[in-house]
């Protein structure tokens, strides 16, 4: 495997599916979250699940601009190096 940090997005993105480790991309909006059926009968029985989200960027603008918008983006971001990009 190449070094990481040295991969394209597309490369590390493989690397990912190919390994089991992530779905595809998906809209929120129109595909929804992937849920396991223990997760769906949860939210039905009014628990309180939480599913971890990454969201992928098109450009620095709109990270930046998420960021701004969204105190989480940059709040739960564990490595503070970083956040945000000025």
């Amino acid at each position: 495997m190449s070094d990481p940090l040295s991969m394209s997005f597309d490369m590390w993105m493989e690397v990912g599916l190919r390994q089991g480790w992530v779905t595809p991309p998906l809209c929120h909006t129109h595909d929804g979250v992937a849920t396991t059926p223990d997760e769906d009968q949860a939210f039905e029985d009014g628990d309180d699940i939480c599913i971890h989200i990454m969201r992928l960027y098109a450009n620095p603008q709109e990270k930046a601009d998420c960021e701004e918008n969204h105190s989480p983006t940059v709040w739960r971001n564990p490595f503070p190096e970083l956040r945000p990009i000025p």
